[in-house]
């Protein structure tokens, strides 16, 4: 079965021939299968195992930090196993974690978001403006999302990553983010360039 996606002038028809693959691939075997996108989703990067809850916190988290300049991918796989709901990466190189919850029972049964501390210059809890703000921990920074925008209501405190951590996390980054781009471009979404590209 053959499946055309793109643009007219970008148009790839499904499956690639190895030859096409390698050229974009180096060093990938001509014997692997090709990854399966599904096509049907409305966003071939969304896993989907988020709540609907989550994910408003999440875009509304996003257009906030999107205001202030700042770069973001979400759930990023850290080197210990764990995923960062959200990762954002700030003009001055800066990494932010912030940790979305959507309900009491949500922050009541996570005992390893300290963990994140190793992985950022400053961490946030997110949520929703029905879950009580005082569940949170005063030590990490505070935003509210409706959805829609969010708002800052606590700082993060600063504890700064040592460069060798800041290194291989920003290496992680944007490794993460050129592989969601490939996808997105593979599947024909279109994706905005940055302001400065």
């Amino acid at each position: 079965m053959f499946l055309s996606t793109g643009s007219a002038e970008n148009r790839i028809s499904w499956p690639l021939k190895p030859s096409f693959r390698s050229d974009i691939l180096p060093g990938i075997s001509d014997n692997l299968p090709m990854p399966i996108i599904n096509l049907g989703k409305t966003n071939p990067i969304e896993d989907g195992r988020q709540s609907q809850r989550a994910l408003a916190v999440r875009h509304g988290v996003q257009r906030l930090f999107i205001d202030m300049g700042l770069t973001m991918l979400p759930e990023v796989t850290l080197v210990s196993g764990r995923r960062a709901d959200l990762m954002a990466l700030t003009s001055k190189g800066e990494f932010w974690i912030v940790e979305i919850k959507s309900s009491i029972q949500d922050m009541q049964v996570d005992r390893k978001w300290p963990e994140y501390r190793t992985f950022c210059d400053r961490l946030f809890f997110a949520t929703l403006p029905d879950v009580p703000v005082d569940i949170f921990p005063q030590d990490c920074g505070f935003v509210i999302s409706d959805g829609y925008c969010a708002e800052m209501l606590r700082e993060a405190p600063h504890h700064p990553l040592a460069a060798a951590s800041r290194k291989a996390l920003l290496l992680r980054f944007a490794r993460s983010g050129a592989q969601r781009m490939l996808a997105a471009e593979l599947a024909g979404v279109d994706v905005a360039s940055l302001p400065d590209e």
